[in-house]
């Protein structure tokens, strides 16, 4: 019944799992929806814009199209699987379970990678709000990234009920916004605007595609922009009062609101501000609004203010974001135990500190949001692919495991993800072929440790793993 890899024993696993615990109770399907929509919104202040000097107007259009599809298909097996396995680990529980404890551990560490290094650009983009703002003379460097590591991750060390809260709170301030720019350029909207990118000349090349068939996989990294990490949802399953029913309806919500966003960001800001003048800004709606009217306005400023909100509710949650999968691994095994002990407050202050620091050091060193993008997006789109597949796996695997929602088209649902998402890995090799090289270096290198060391320390209570030995007893007794 026990896998050979699981060699801890049970008595040791109580006492272990007794320091490791995490809050129950404090989230349902409103709060999850807040916080889908949380960790996603500062993708409609700043990064997707750069898109458009990837692929152009209709470049970056046909690739929001398309991953909108992928992640809204994603979504609703992601809806069924965190109803049916309900654990902190998320998708790296879901996938072991179907795909088996290496399978388990790579969707993991694909998922710690994107959840690490995405809070890193998103700092790079408030240090751009806070730039054009011109407060205290603040420019966009390190400090202004210290500073906001060190708040935030303070603010989850109090606890978790606290923190979503908050972030609700955040977030809205970040919605009012969103409405107030989609109010301000509707009136100065212009279809010219969207096709002012000269062509490169390139064979297929057009006003509608300046970069051709190509710039369309190369926006594809930024139109991921758009929703990534709006999958995080399920990591907090430990902490929601009913996830077999607030898990689906909070994902779901989620996505279908960022969708919305997404769109409206897409057509009016360069459509008002012009495709080539939003194409490099590192704050791109409070300078489209100050471009259609001319300078500076009440308007601007507010939307620039509360676009940092808008950064800020995502950055504070990809923090709990990460803090979580680095909890359930370490909890687990795979990764160093010391990393999910939780204080008084049931935080795990070791997982929210050293993701942190590393996210610090990145942002500090390259300062490129564009950069940090493309390697969190190779660790997000690694991480669709397994996911998808462990949803399909699990549906043949085990077609009898109780579901609390089941995803409309089933696997046909999540096999239109899993390619969409393949094309998506790809992409990035062509956005910048050197970043995205040595991430898949490093998480081949994290594919090695756990192959040559964590598989052999995997603590057997931890409750992805009691998952996967329930599985393993059934199939015994069915045989």
């Amino acid at each position: 019944m026990t896998p050979s890899h699981s060699n801890k024993p049970v008595k040791d696993d109580i006492g272990y799992l007794e320091h490791r615990q995490l809050k129950r109770g404090a989230a349902g399907w409103v709060l999850l929806a807040g916080l889908g929509v949380a960790y996603v919104i500062s993708g409609d202040f700043a990064g997707w814009n750069l898109g458009l000097a990837q692929g152009g107007w209709g470049g970056l259009l046909i690739a929001f199209v398309l991953m909108g599809i992928m992640y809204t298909c994603m979504v609703f097996g992601l809806a069924e699987l965190s109803s049916t396995l309900p654990a902190a680990g998320a998708g790296y529980g879901f996938a072991r379970r179907a795909l088996g404890p290496l399978g388990g551990f790579a969707t993991g560490m694909a998922v710690l990678i994107e959840y690490a290094v995405a809070p890193a650009a998103i700092a790079i983009f408030i240090g751009g709000y806070i730039e054009a703002l011109g407060l205290f003379g603040l420019t966009n460097s390190w400090p202004v990234y210290l500073v906001t590591y060190a708040v935030f991750i303070g603010i989850h060390l109090r606890g978790v009920g606290e923190a979503l809260k908050m972030i609700f709170a955040i977030t809205a301030v970040a919605v009012v916004a969103l409405a107030a720019v989609v109010i301000g350029l509707i009136p100065h909207f212009n279809p010219a605007n969207l096709f002012d990118i000269v062509p490169d000349g390139s064979p297929t090349s057009s006003a509608f595609l300046p970069m051709g068939i190509s710039g369309v996989l190369a926006a594809l990294v930024y139109a991921i922009w758009f929703f990534l990490a709006v999958e995080g949802v399920p990591l907090a399953a430990e902490e929601t009062a009913n996830p077999k029913k607030d898990m689906p309806r909070g994902i779901i919500v989620a996505v279908l609101i960022l969708v919305i966003f997404g769109s409206l960001m897409l057509i009016l800001v360069p459509g008002a501000a012009g495709a080539s003048a939003m194409s490099g800004s590192d704050n791109p709606l409070p300078e489209a609004l100050r471009l259609a009217y001319g300078g500076n306005t009440i308007l601007a400023d507010f939307v620039n203010y509360a676009g940092l909100a808008g950064l800020v509710a995502s950055f504070f949650s990809i923090i709990f974001a990460y803090s979580r999968q680095l909890f359930a691994l370490s909890r687990a095994g795979y990764l160093p135990k010391w990393m999910s002990l939780t204080g008084k407050r049931r935080t795990p202050y070791w997982a929210l500190i050293v993701p942190g620091t590393i996210g610090f050091i990145l942002a500090a060193t390259t300062g490129n949001g564009a950069l940090l993008i493309n390697i969190a997006v190779f660790g997000a789109t690694v991480s669709y692919v397994l996911l998808n597949l462990s949803h399909i796996v699990l549906r043949r695997k085990e077609p009898d495991l109780p579901r609390g929602y089941r995803t409309p088209g089933g696997v046909v649902t999540t096999a239109i993800a899993l390619v969409l998402a393949a094309v998506a890995v790809i992409a990035t090799f062509v956005v910048d072929v050197f970043a995205a090289s040595i991430t898949a270096a490093l998480f081949g290198a994290a594919l090695l440790y756990y192959w040559f060391y964590s598989r052999h320390r995997v603590v057997a209570g931890a409750p992805e793993e009691e998952f996967a030995q329930l599985a393993a007893a059934e199939a015994e007794l069915k045989s």
